[in-house]
């Protein structure tokens, strides 16, 4: 997201004259950063680049200090990031058919890391158990990169992760990749099914969205949203974004909106049947 931020953020400052700032307001799932965004003053000069969490996190946690829709302003979807499932190479699956049946037949002893409880990667595998019909344990992560460590060697079974981070593993005979968990398989991997031509209307991406404070005039929302369309579709910056594993999209106001209802209304059901929480 940090570099994300950078490459649109460099060429804003071109396009506006005046210095971009990028200020990483980490922390509490990306709580500290939207409260820092829903208080600020609706002039313009405070945009907020977030992700997957603003949907989940008024499921997750016991309460909010800020309201993920009624505090913010949509500006546009800048892109997802797709996922890719992949399990160690001595596992018996080969296919996402395979791993379902792999897991029924050891109910309960399949174990799936993801890079920390409530993430997207996290969610990713809950809704497979759900729409799959089996169960696995959590194995929750401080980030991918100690995954992988116990993901390789066997340790844990399966990962839902990034397309970015997992593909190179892959590429070097580390890890056996099962799915792509986007809609349609990836032009950089053809060959690689989706999850959904086993699972059918199995679909999950983490993404990257910007958004503004409410009450921002809509003036400046207009003038911000066609800037960055602007900047999202030069061809050195469409480049850039994808060498990150980023699918650009660069919507509307209205399709962000719509995406974001999308996601709570998805992710809202799941979070509360698994009873996954988060303390403030």
């Amino acid at each position: 997201m940090d570099t994300t931020a950078r490459i649109i953020g460099t060429r804003l400052s071109e396009i506006w004259g005046r210095q971009v700032v990028i200020e990483n307001k980490s922390g509490a799932a990306t709580n500290i950063g939207a409260e820092y965004v829903a208080r600020s003053a609706p002039d313009g000069y405070t945009l907020y680049l977030t992700s997957f969490s603003h949907a989940t996190n008024r499921f997750l946690y016991p309460s909010l200090s800020y309201d993920p829709i009624a505090d913010f302003m949509p500006v546009t979807l800048i892109g997802i990031f797709p996922n890719i499932m992949v399990v160690p190479v001595s596992s018996p699956a080969r296919t996402v058919n395979e791993f379902i049946a792999f897991a029924k037949a050891n109910e309960g002893k399949v174990k799936y890391a993801s890079s920390g409880h409530g993430t997207s990667l996290h969610l990713a595998a809950e809704l497979l158990q759900r729409m799959a019909g089996i169960k696995m344990t959590h194995i929750p992560y401080r980030g991918g990169g100690p995954a992988f460590n116990d993901l390789i060697p066997g340790r844990v079974d399966v990962m839902i992760n990034l397309t970015v981070a997992s593909l190179p593993l892959v590429r070097n005979g580390q890890l056996r990749a099962l799915g792509v968990t986007t809609a349609k398989r990836l032009p950089a991997e053809p060959k690689l099914p989706t999850v959904s031509e086993s699972l059918p209307g199995f679909e999950v991406s983490s993404w990257a969205a910007l958004f503004l404070p409410a009450k921002t005039p809509s003036s400046l929302v207009q003038r911000i949203h066609a800037d960055t369309i602007s900047v999202l579709a030069e061809p050195a910056i469409k480049q850039r974004l994808e060498g990150l594993g980023v699918v650009v999209i660069g919507s509307t106001p209205d399709e962000l909106a719509a995406h974001l209802k999308g996601e709570m209304d998805k992710w809202g059901p799941i979070i509360k049947q698994a009873g996954i929480t988060l303390r403030n």
